[in-house]
């Protein structure tokens, strides 16, 4: 009788065991991972722009946080195609839009500009490309109105053994700026919007968390001053694409595709074009001018 108990013990476990694989399996699949909060579900506010730019806000208060699972803060997207259609006459209102909603975020003087991800990645470099040409001047004596920049590129984990955090937080701590402006690529769930959407929140940011790898959250409670995250989408989980192609309606998954990341294969125009764009704007944000005007 025991025995019997054990077996039908077991071979229900089993079942229950091949049953929450199965959910999980169809979850990840199914679910259209994104750091991008128009793309979360929430309540927002649209604004068509001059040209093609299109502005987008999203509030999301503690209440909605909880409900959400996302940062509470404001989230801005800025919506354009000039990149997609290498329109460089058009680069520079893009620019001038961000600098304004950074200056609607934060103020301050003392400010530490973070480049997250992997450098050696094309599509994950967009955070040292912007540092490369942002304009650093926490080293020059330009006197106490001109805002102090200074810049840091922590890399990732896997390349220097040292969380991302720690290096900010080390750096932050010594530096004690106003504010943070950490940049990163981020990952989205739309192929259109792919090196078409600039999100600038005042949320802080989770390193990873757009490829499911979370790492430690960067943001004022963790760092002691305001965070404002910059990014554009630049990858896309391959199971979004099917959906999309199928229109939500597809049957047949190999499971494998559901943590396979996309990117264009002109990945690396992107990148340089969308970091020239950020550039410019932290330069306009905080100075005033471009960085032509500053050298």
């Amino acid at each position: 009788m025991k025995d019997e108990l054990t077996a039908s013990f077991q071979e229900k476990t089993s079942i229950i065991t091949a049953l929450l694989h199965y959910c999980i399996i169809a979850f990840v699949i199914t679910m259209k991972r994104t750091d991008m909060a128009i793309e979360f579900g929430c309540k927002a506010s649209r604004e068509e722009m001059r040209g093609s730019l299109k502005r987008t806000v999203v509030d999301i208060d503690r209440a909605l946080s909880e409900k959400t699972g996302r940062a509470p803060g404001r989230y801005i997207t800025l919506e354009t195609s000039a990149v997609r259609e290498g329109d460089r006459a058009g680069y520079l209102t893009v620019s001038e839009q961000i600098a304004k909603a950074i200056g609607t975020l934060t103020k301050g003087q003392n400010v530490l500009v973070v480049g997250l991800g992997n450098p050696d990645m094309t599509a994950d470099a967009l955070g040292k490309c912007v540092l490369d040409r942002i304009m650093i001047t926490r080293h020059l004596n330009y006197g106490r109105e001109t805002p102090q920049l200074s810049a840091v590129c922590p890399n990732v984990l896997g390349v220097t053994g040292i969380e991302s955090y720690d290096i900010v937080k080390g750096v932050t701590d010594r530096v004690k700026p106003d504010c943070v402006i950490a940049v990163d690529s981020l990952a989205g769930a739309a192929v259109s919007r792919i090196a078409s959407a600039f999100q600038i929140s005042n949320a802080g940011i989770t390193p990873g968390s757009g490829v499911s790898n979370h790492r430690e959250r960067l943001d004022k409670r963790s760092l002691g001053c305001t965070v404002i995250s910059l990014g554009v989408p630049l990858v896309v989980y391959a199971s979004t694409i099917i959906e999309d192609a199928y229109g939500g309606k597809a049957e047949e998954y190999d499971e494998r595709i559901g943590t396979m990341i996309v990117t264009p294969k002109d990945i690396d125009l992107y990148v340089a074009d969308c970091a020239e764009i950020l550039a410019r704007a932290i330069n306009l944000a905080f100075f005033g001018t471009d960085f032509d005007g500053m050298v």
